[in-house]
């Protein structure tokens, strides 16, 4: 099993944070916001883990290294200037993934989910399986609708949810499409109009999307007061 973590954005919305520091490198508890990830994904006994990167990607590389640390290998895979968006460098990295499905988790989001309980197996024509949450503050509006396990466009019968930066992506997905900027949320209405994206919603678990330095301070105060009462 392999697993991407998308670590390419420049963090506009966290300056002056991310100037001279990417986001997924932000720390919370005295700990880089992707170190959590590569703790969680080496303990769901994923060994081979690319990270894509083009904002002050170089500092990546330096901080993480070639993940045996967190017990992983890390395969890195650079973008130009500006990055790929999310699709787009999933299609760049697709070579270091392989041909089976692959777990695809952002960067700049933090959580109290077991990834052994993330799917590990898509249905024959499902393209992907993604990992919604209750609505946070900031998106009260959600992103999705689910139905019997299936994602649908979101409306007062199929509820509304955060979709959580966290799914299961098949690789022929993508067959043929460029490694230019492409963003994820077309390819999703695209595989719901098809119905061939499945979900699994999980409330009994704390997730915090890192978009802002306020919302930055309040997770590490939240683990650093956990950390007292402990």
């Amino acid at each position: 099993m392999k697993a991407m973590v998308l670590a390419a954005g420049r963090g506009e919305r966290m300056r002056p944070l991310t100037d001279e520091l990417p986001k997924p490198l932000l720390s919370v508890n005295d700990k880089p916001l992707i170190a959590y990830h590569l703790e969680k994904l080496a303990a769901a006994g994923v060994t081979d883990v690319v990270i894509n990167h083009a904002w002050l990607g170089e500092k990546i590389e330096r901080m993480l290294g070639d993940g045996s640390q967190w017990g992983v290998s890390i395969t890195y895979s650079p973008e130009p200037e500006g990055g790929l968006e999310t699709a787009g460098g999933i299609i760049k990295a697709l070579p270091a993934l392989g041909s089976e499905p692959f777990w695809v988790i952002n960067g700049d989001v933090w959580t109290t989910i077991d990834f052994n309980r993330l799917p590990r197996h898509l249905g024959r024509d499902d393209m992907a399986h993604l990992i919604l949450v209750d609505n946070p503050a900031h998106n009260k509006a959600g992103d999705f609708g689910i139905e019997n396990g299936r994602l649908r466009a979101k409306s007062a019968d199929n509820g509304s949810y955060t979709y959580a930066g966290i799914g299961l992506f098949r690789p022929q997905w993508f067959s043929g499409l460029p490694a230019e900027k492409l963003a994820l949320r077309p390819l999703f209405e695209q595989a719901i109009a098809t119905d061939s994206l499945a979900g699994t919603l999980l409330t009994d678990c704390d997730w915090f999307d890192i978009g802002t330095p306020q919302r930055l301070a309040a997770l590490d105060s939240k683990l650093r007061g956990a950390n007292d009462l402990g």
